[in-house]
């Protein structure tokens, strides 16, 4: 039982790192980023995102895949014109505008918790 209770909790722990990761990221290329107009390319085939194209500050055309999928929300539609940012060290690195999935974030650092708390009860019941 103490072996299922460690995997739990290490389990849970991963994921709630994971979450917080995601949640700093976010706010740090949010907070600190470059803001630039994007145009969505059709995604490749058999990829479920479109592609974005920006140019940065200081000149340089970048493509990226889009952070999150398209929804009925926002299609994110072919030659549709999206806002971004970017991190200025790594323009790689982008959040859509107005799409943050910071929910999805959330949800890995409460179930990570919640699977840390769980490991601890299981072994401090264990015979």
């Amino acid at each position: 039982m103490v072996v299922l209770a460690a995997f739990t909790a290490i389990g849970g722990l991963v994921a709630a790192l994971a979450g917080a990761y995601g949640l700093r990221q976010t706010r740090r290329i949010t907070a600190a980023g470059a803001v630039a107009q994007a145009l969505v390319k059709a995604a490749p085939p058999g990829a479920e995102r479109p592609t974005l194209q920006f140019e940065t500050g200081d000149g340089r055309v970048v493509e990226v895949v889009s952070p999150v999928p398209p929804t009925r929300r926002r299609p994110l539609a072919s030659g549709d014109r999206v806002r971004i940012a970017y991190d200025i060290e790594d323009p790689r690195e982008t959040v859509l505008l107005g799409g943050e999935r910071t929910g999805l974030d959330r949800a890995f650092v409460g179930a990570g918790v919640a699977l840390v708390v769980l490991g601890v009860v299981l072994a401090v019941v264990a015979p």
